[in-house]
């Protein structure tokens, strides 16, 4: 069993801002994430005997459980997570937890004490490198568990294909948006794919393998669902390195259209249970008469989130936050326009003054919230790569207002 880390308030890695950063990069939607990774949660509940399997992303306040089976998705304040061990130590390869009723870390958490009364914790960090941790794959358990080292080989395997798949969701998602613009392009995006998929079909061969020695025959009923997702992804990869791209790609549907309506249901999904948690009032508005008209994805998602978890962080039990999104148009110059507004505490000028020169300490939230001083510092990063504005407006009792400028290209 690995060590207890003792003494740490708030495990964040000396290395967040860069992780953050990595994880934004990915622009990954976490409602979208579930079915492309459900085989490999499935895979490893089946491989580990247990009745949970869950893929846990962790960004700067909330883990995110964007696929499993066993327990139902949704978010977790980061403090009050078993995979943050991971993610705040590089070095561990790994975090078994035999009983987590007599862990001092642990015992007396909800998901403990209450249903679903868990016991057994395995799990794997997802890298990005050897640096660079986003959240962890883990299996868990109602009941005590032993899982054999053969077993626990097998479930870093699926780990890092974890990590292949989020990647793959990346370049596909990339690839529908600039498939128009050369060849060259076509071929290296279509070549780096092939890569990580390649790996999708060694893992189902190493399983298939190791299957009967270890006596995981229920596993195989598994492997042929893994080799075809890989196989047909291999074909699209060869498909569009010969033909021209037309739009649709058999077995895959046209990539949603993005717009203002959908990030304010995106938003709305994955925003208002954390404000209810407080009893906020939670609302998003948009400016009707361009909520249709086609925006860039990129980093909309991030920045918004960031700027709402912020709000909701600081805002006392009862408030109000309100989201407004805009697009103006004038001639062929598009101009995005995101307000969040919230009735916290507000700040000084001369925090404001920090915020905004990119330097900001950790404070702690209304409620005590854990406070990690990155979340401002990562929204100004990711407002300054798109050449867009940040503004803050506030009064310190009386809230505040982030304005958000985004130029589209």
């Amino acid at each position: 069993m690995s060590r207890p880390i003792s003494g740490a308030l708030q495990l964040l890695p000396e290395n967040e801002m860069e992780r953050l950063i990595a994880l934004n990069n990915l622009d990954l939607d976490y409602n979208n994430l579930e079915e492309s990774l459900s085989d490999l949660t499935k895979l490893a509940a089946k491989i580990a005997g247990t009745k949970i399997s869950l893929v846990n992303l962790i960004d700067h306040y909330t883990q995110w459980s964007v696929a499993g089976i066993g327990m139902e998705l949704g978010q977790t304040p980061r403090e009050d997570t078993v995979c943050q061990y991971l993610v705040y130590d590089s070095s561990l390869k790994d975090l078994e937890i035999e009983n987590m009723e007599k862990d001092s870390r642990f015992f007396d958490k909800t998901y403990v004490k209450e249903e679903p009364n868990l016991r057994y914790y395995y799990g794997i960090p997802l890298k990005l490198n050897e640096e660079i941790n986003i959240g962890a794959l883990c299996v868990l358990d109602t009941d005590y568990k032993q899982i054999s080292p053969e077993k626990k080989e097998m479930l870093s395997i699926i780990a890092k294909e974890v990590v292949n798949k989020l990647k793959i969701y990346k370049a596909i998602e990339g690839l529908q948006h600039k498939i128009h613009e050369t060849k060259k392009v076509k071929d290296k995006v279509a070549h780096d794919i092939r890569g990580p998929l390649g790996g999708i079909i060694g893992l189902a061969e190493i399983i298939q393998l190791q299957g009967n020695k270890n006596k995981l025959e229920e596993v195989l009923e598994f492997i042929s669902l893994i080799q075809k997702s890989g196989k047909s992804l291999l074909e699209l990869a060869d498909e569009i390195l010969a033909l021209d791209y037309e739009g649709k790609i058999e077995g895959h549907t046209k990539q949603e259209e993005f717009t203002l309506n959908t990030v304010k249901s995106k938003i709305q999904s994955m925003y208002a249970p954390q404000a209810l948690t407080k009893s906020i009032q939670f609302d998003v508005e948009v400016n009707f008469p361009n909520a249709e008209i086609p925006i860039p994805k990129n980093k909309v998602l991030q920045i918004l989130g960031n700027l709402i978890s912020n709000s909701i962080k600081f805002t006392p039990i009862g408030g109000n936050i309100l989201v407004k999104l805009d697009l103006e148009v004038i001639g062929s110059e598009k101009l995005m326009i995101f307000e969040v507004e919230d009735s916290g505490e507000g700040i000084e000028e001369e925090k404001i003054q920090n915020i905004l020169n990119g330097e900001v300490a950790s404070t702690s939230g209304s409620m005590g919230e854990k406070g990690y001083g990155f979340g401002l510092n990562l929204v100004l990063h990711l407002v300054n790569s798109l050449h867009g504005k940040l503004a803050i407006t506030s009064k310190v009792g009386r809230g505040t207002i982030f304005k958000v400028k985004i130029p589209v290209n």
